[in-house]
This record gives structure tokens, C-alpha cells and sequence, in this order.
């Protein structure tokens, strides 16, 4: 689950960013890209809610489905959150045209953990999973009706931003280069139930007697990176072995610190210290302020604890919300008032980065996400991944896909 998107967003030890050279730093994270530019993407992740837009004209309609029935659409879901509206299959922008196949192992998985909103498609989909493209779509088209996601105004545009999943290097013991904790939860939040706040982000890195009741799982070698997962949620570390090999492992979202969270982006900008918002300017005033960007992470009081995690499936991202390993492209975080986890929906969005017209799976939340047409795609892995995550905020247009 991301905790706080940078689900991108944008998704600190004392003294670690003073130990690394200037231009180092600078051409570590001009090559790293939109990491750090995630901290501006949550800022407005967390205090903006989809406007209004103009439906884009000029997108192709495609033609209602052969073969199909017609059939009387049901009445709208009753107003909530949101409003789902019955619409017909040809209503869905490059529905025709989409294949099915890279989709449809995204489906059996969905189905190892199926809630009710999927649970009486299951059957179908694994009897379906050595059909055609063909005969897929007949049997959606015949089992599924189409609504439309809006807001209770009546507005069907949305906002999509995207997330990824962290890979750093660390180390198991403290060491020159390694001086950044990421700390397993203290005993009385471990249980992850407990709401009574705890000590500060400034707090635990600045005082000794907090630190000692922690425990560090791994040390990094960059503050940003470390603020990088806390926002996230969750990541992959990289270790050197005394053998020379790598072992790479998850690092997974434990607790938190039950403080409120603050975007240090929106307080750069609040203070005045950026004339430039963009992610890279972002990024260069953190390069270039390496002593008070210490004191801008404090900013936030949020502090999240961290386990380790096995990593079954290097292909796949980390379980989200419903328990379901997120797959690149295919899911989404949304915000579980308005769309329950595990349903089918279409996507459609148009930006200068990304263009998609989809089925994708609703297997994710955070807590930026908020709002009827909100959603936040999980981009994938790595660091190219992340640089393609930085870059996404565009407007959304969402249907969800009911079992008839």
C-alpha cells in the first residue's frame, strides 16, 4: 500500500547529506529524475481534488460490439462518493481494439484473493484463461455492464498521477556512506492498531534516548532516499553480501508514528525558497541546500516503521491494499469509498507522457488518493519506473465493469 503517494509523489538522518560531495550529489540526482520531484507531486496529490474538465473531443468512438445484446441498462448506483452510470460497451474509448491476453494473468491473480466485487467472475475467468481474445471479449460484454465513474456533481473527469516502487542500495550495519536508518516499529506500534501519537520525525533523529528503543532494519546512503519510502510505503533494498553477491529484498510499510503528515514541497513553497515548482527545481534546491533540508524533512512529523519482506515474484510490484501483488500498468490505487478493491474497470486518460486506453484492476489505496474519479497507477519498478511516475498528472476518465 502506499502511504502517502508520492504515489508520485513525491513519495533523514542528521548529517548524511553534508558527507556527500556537491556535484556527486548533483549528478546523482539529475540521473535519478523524478524521485525527489515526487515531494511536489504529493503536495498537490494531497490538497487538490479533480477539477472539472471538458470531455476531449475528437477521441474515437468504437462501434457497439457485434454480436452483443441488447440489453436495458440498469438504473445509476445510488449516490455516495460517487455515481456509477450505465453505459454502453461503446462507450468506452478504444474498447474494440484493446487485447486481452497481457491482461488476463492480471485477472487470474486477482482471483487468488477475489473480493465480492469480483468473487462470481472467477470461475469464468480461469475457464477463460486458454480462450481467444474473441471469446473474452464476447463473454465480458455478455457478463459485465459498464458504469461510468463521476462525482456527485455530475462530472466525469478526474485526476490520474502514478507511483513505483523504490530499488536502493543499503547495508545491514552502519557504516561510512551508510548512515541513514530505516527502523523496525518499537514495540507499542508494532501491532500497527495502536493511534495514540508517538515521537516526531525531528524527534527520532535528533534524540538519542528515542533511538535507542529502535531497532534499524538497514542503513542508506542519501536522507532523500530514506523520504523517498517513507512516502511510499514500501521499496526493494539492495545488499552487497561479504561474498561480493547482491541480495535483493522488500521493504515493507510496518506502521507509523500516528503523527500528521505535511508535504515538505508545500512548505519549500510556503516559505518562498522556490521560484521554481517543477520537480526539477525541486530536486536542485535539495542538492544545493544539503544542511537546511534537514530542516524542511521536519516539516513533516510522519515517520513510518518498516519490515522485511521476501520477494516471490521479481516481475511484480508489492502487495497493495487488497493483497494482491500490483502489476506495472494494470492496477491502481483509488479511494475504496467509491470503488471497491478488486473490481474491473476501464481506464482512459490523454497527457503528454502517457496515453492509455485500458482494463485495469483496482488493487490499491493511499491516503491522497480521495475522490470519486481519483486514481494513481502504479508504474512499476526501478528507476525508470519512477522517472516516468514523476511525470504523470493528468486528467482520468474511469468506468467501472459490473457483474451483470
Amino acid at each position: 500500500m502506499v502511504h502517502h503517494t508520492i504515489r508520485t509523489s513525491s513519495k533523514p538522518a542528521p548529517n548524511a547529506s553534508s558527507k556527500i560531495s556537491h556535484m556527486r550529489r548533483l549528478l546523482y540526482v539529475i540521473a535519478m529524475g523524478g524521485i525527489v520531484g515526487m515531494l511536489m507531486s504529493c503536495a498537490s496529490r494531497m490538497a487538490q481534488s479533480p477539477t472539472s474538465l471538458p470531455v476531449p473531443s475528437g477521441l474515437p468512438s468504437p462501434s457497439v460490439p457485434s454480436g452483443s445484446v441488447a440489453q436495458a441498462l440498469p438504473k445509476p448506483a445510488e449516490p455516495g462518493i460517487s455515481v456509477s452510470v450505465p453505459v454502453s460497451w461503446s462507450d468506452l474509448p478504444g474498447w474494440r481494439d484493446a487485447p486481452l491476453d497481457p491482461v488476463w494473468g492480471v485477472l487470474l491473480r486477482n482471483c487468488e484473493r477475489p473480493t465480492e466485487a469480483v468473487m462470481s467472475l472467477c470461475a469464468d475467468v480461469r475457464r477463460l484463461s486458454i480462450a481467444d481474445d474473441a471469446q473474452r471479449r464476447q463473454w465480458m460484454e455478455s457478463r459485465l455492464q459498464p458504469h461510468r465513474l463521476q462525482a456527485e456533481s455530475g462530472a466525469s473527469e478526474g485526476l490520474l498521477t502514478a507511483y513505483y516502487e523504490p530499488v536502493f542500495d543499503a547495508s545491514r550495519e552502519r557504516s561510512p556512506g551508510y548512515e541513514v536508518p530505516l527502523y523496525a516499529p518499537p514495540p507499542e506500534l508494532a501491532s500497527g492498531s495502536s493511534r495514540t501519537p508517538w515521537f516526531t520525525r525531528e524527534e527520532i533523529d535528533t534524540r538519542a534516548d528515542v533511538r535507542a528503543r529502535l531497532r534499524p532494519l538497514a542503513w542508506l546512503s542519501d536522507p532523500v532516499d530514506a523520504l523517498v519510502l517513507h512516502i511510499q510505503g514500501s521499496g526493494r533494498l539492495r545488499f552487497k553480501e561479504a561474498n561480493g553477491s547482491t541480495t535483493e529484498v522488500g521493504i515493507r510499510y510496518a506502521a507509523s508514528n500516528n503523527q500528521p503528515y505535511r508535504s515538505v514541497g508545500r512548505a519549500l513553497l510556503d516559505a518562498r525558497e522556490l521560484t521554481d515548482a517543477s520537480w526539477p527545481g525541486i530536486q536542485v534546491w535539495f542538492v544545493r541546500n544539503p544542511v537546511r533540508a534537514q530542516s524542511f524533512m521536519w516539516t513533516n512529523p510522519r515517520y513510518v516503521f518498516f519490515k522485511e519482506a521476501p520477494i516471490a515474484e521479481p516481475e511484480l510490484g508489492p502487495p497493495g491494499a487488497q493483497g494482491v501483488p500490483l502489476t506495472a500498468m494494470r492496477s491502481i490505487a483509488v479511494d475504496p469509498r467509491s470503488v471497491p478493491y478488486g473490481s474491473l474497470m476501464w481506464l482512459h486518460t490523454r497527457g503528454t507522457d502517457l496515453q492509455l486506453s485500458q482494463l485495469v484492476l483496482a488493487q490499491d489505496t493511499g491516503s491522497a488518493i480521495v475522490g470519486a474519479v481519483r486514481a494513481d497507477l502504479f508504474a512499476g519498478t526501478g528507476a525508470k519506473a519512477g522517472a516516468l511516475a514523476g511525470r504523470i498528472k493528468q486528467p482520468l476518465w474511469l468506468w467501472v465493469l459490473k457483474p451483470r
